[in-house]
């Protein structure tokens, strides 16, 4: 028989990936100490329960204080932060497995919960209208701080030190989180973006700060062991709306990227119906196949089959998986033998303690 394509190998531009199935970037909100630091009987385990898939990207680990939006994530930018890290990457290794974090800034989807009561940090004081989840449950969001140039700068630097603190934990690459209606996608879009300076205005200006951050990250690792995601579609969740000129940034993005040797671009399709929004592109992995050049994973809504198909089409390179993460550690074997998948359970997607995050069965292990 012939092997599955998602269960092929894959050489991740030097780093060896035995199969193509992605651990996709999830919050899970298990960081609830006073450092927000991962812990060996919690995230450690979590993610070596994991580590057959051929990557693991982590949750998104905010790179400084003013960057958190959400409650007990761990962060990436204080040294119990990347000691609690290296308890991850060490017992991931030690399973033969494979992982890089995500670097985050959540911009203006925070809450002045997060931040002594200060308003979050965004590139204009537009409200997304949304819900930031706090301390005391989700609460509705504020018209944020229009970031200074200095903050901009600022940043730039919280990214570069994000991604040091990450070698330095043992991981083997970043995800920037440059996705999700978050800070960097906020940038993107005209909609959120109404700057009059040099991060606003035109497609170039308003995409300027991803490349900024991507070669202040590469002053202190490997280019090639820089990824990032990108959602063009996103249209309606996290307060993102589209335009006229949204589908067209990003492939200003897009082709820009192939300036660079990085590890991949990560893609999401559609989270939402848009096959009759005018903006949006409804086939997000087509579109972007033949613009870039290195690799790309692809993401939201993929079961084996549609992973399997979307390989064998030459759409994407590997496939990430959320949801299906969560409820089966045990994913790639599953579908290595044709084993039945476990649901998960939404309930305890963002609680604390094991329930629903440590007590999924592992059946194909056996």
């Amino acid at each position: 028989m012939t092997k599955q394509p998602l269960l092929t190998e894959y050489n991740l531009n030097g780093l060896k990936l035995p199969n193509r199935v992605v651990m996709a970037p999830m919050t899970r909100s298990r960081a609830d100490n006073p450092e927000n630091a991962p812990r060996e009987d919690f995230e450690a385990a979590y993610y070596a329960l994991r580590a057959s898939a051929g990557l693991i990207i982590t949750e998104g680990s905010p790179i400084s204080d003013d960057a958190i939006g959400y409650v007990n994530v761990p962060g990436i930018y204080k040294q119990a932060q990347v000691e609690g890290w290296k308890k991850v990457t060490k017992k991931v290794h030690d399973e033969n497995g494979r992982i890089f974090i995500q670097l985050w800034h959540v911009g203006r989807m925070s809450h002045p919960d997060f931040h002594n009561g200060e308003k979050p940090l965004a590139p204009s004081a537009i409200n997304p209208n949304a819900q930031s989840y706090t301390p005391e449950g989700f609460k509705d969001t504020v018209t944020p701080q229009e970031m200074t140039i200095e903050d901009i700068k600022k940043t730039i630097e919280d990214f570069k030190n994000g991604a040091k603190n990450a070698m330095e934990a043992g991981f083997d690459g970043i995800e920037i989180h440059s996705s999700n209606g978050y800070l960097l996608h906020q940038f993107f879009n005209a909609t959120s973006n109404t700057r009059s300076d040099e991060y606003g205005g035109s497609i170039e200006n308003r995409a300027k700060i991803l490349f900024e951050v991507i070669d202040a990250i590469k002053e202190v690792m490997p280019e090639h062991k820089i990824g990032l995601r990108l959602n063009p579609s996103l249209d309606g969740p996290f307060g993102m709306t589209m335009d006229e000129e949204t589908i067209p940034t990003f492939d200003y993005i897009v082709n820009k990227l192939n300036e660079y040797h990085l590890a991949y671009v990560h893609l999401s399709e559609p989270f939402t119906d848009v096959s009759d929004n005018k903006f949006a592109v409804a086939e997000i992995a087509k579109h972007y196949r033949p613009l870039y050049k290195g690799t790309l994973i692809i993401n939201a809504g993929f079961d084996q089959e549609k992973g399997n198909k979307v390989i064998e089409e030459g759409n994407a390179d590997l496939v990430a998986y959320g949801k299906l993460y969560i409820s089966n550690p045990d994913l790639v074997e599953r579908f290595e033998k044709d084993i039945a998948l476990t649901d998960w359970d939404e309930d305890t997607f963002y609680v604390p303690g094991k329930k629903g995050y440590l007590d999924y069965p592992v059946k194909a292990r056996d």
